[in-house]
């Protein structure tokens, strides 16, 4: 299998940041929307001034967000992608990209119609991330869903040529099971966490499972 991309979301201080900054990730999340997780574009712009990401790609996470508040967040932060994690419809991630020349990408709530929504954004999405429907929460449930659904997700995602990301409940405990899967990326925020805080030795962790599974694979 390939390496999965994977991406550390809910980076929410300074300290967060330095922590998934010395790991393997390929992306970093920041949350605008509301959540406990919650950035304002000031503290992430000052702290990307100060810590060093390497080439890791910055992710910002929107939930239903007019296109003025994007855009008010990238007046501060330079951002590599949106996500837009809400009711968005395909229009409106058209216009997105349209105007900020970023890969938009969609996140959907995996339940019974969750494939076909996916099918409605080709074309149009540049990325997925499944996550789990809870009720009352757009993500960080640390929920995971059923994980025999994938291959249906990937298959689709393969068909559009994007990246679909798994999130939801991940952590070092059962990452090994996951990556039993032939995924194209993960997407954890609350499995590399202690106490709320970015922990590094979980990360290790977890890459060293990613990186092991990769190897059998060759």
């Amino acid at each position: 299998m390939q390496r999965p991309l994977i991406k550390y979301c809910g980076n929410k201080s300074f300290e967060d940041l330095q922590v998934v900054a010395k790991s393997e990730a390929d992306y970093i999340g920041f949350i605008f929307a509301n959540s406990k997780r919650k950035v304002t574009p000031i503290e992430v712009k000052q702290w990307l001034q100060e810590v060093d990401i390497q080439d890791k790609k910055t992710v910002g996470v929107f939930v239903n967000a007019d296109f003025e508040e994007i855009a008010a967040v990238l007046a501060n932060v330079p951002l590599s992608v949106i996500q837009c994690h809400g009711t968005e419809t395909v229009d409106f991630i058209h216009l997105v990209k349209e105007q900020t020349g970023l890969d938009v990408w969609k996140v959907l709530h995996h339940d019974n119609q969750a494939i076909g929504l996916m099918k409605q954004y080709s074309g149009v999405a540049d990325g997925y991330v499944v996550d789990t429907k809870v009720a009352t929460m757009w993500g960080g449930s640390g929920v995971t869903f059923d994980w025999q659904s994938i291959p249906i997700y990937q298959q689709e995602a393969n068909r559009q040529g994007v990246p679909c990301f798994i999130a939801g409940g991940i952590d070092a405990s059962n990452i090994k099971t996951l990556l039993s899967y032939d995924i194209g990326g993960v997407d954890i925020s609350s499995g590399i966490e202690q106490d709320g805080k970015k922990e590094y030795t979980i990360i290790q962790t977890i890459e060293k499972w990613v990186d092991t599974c990769v190897e059998r694979t060759k």
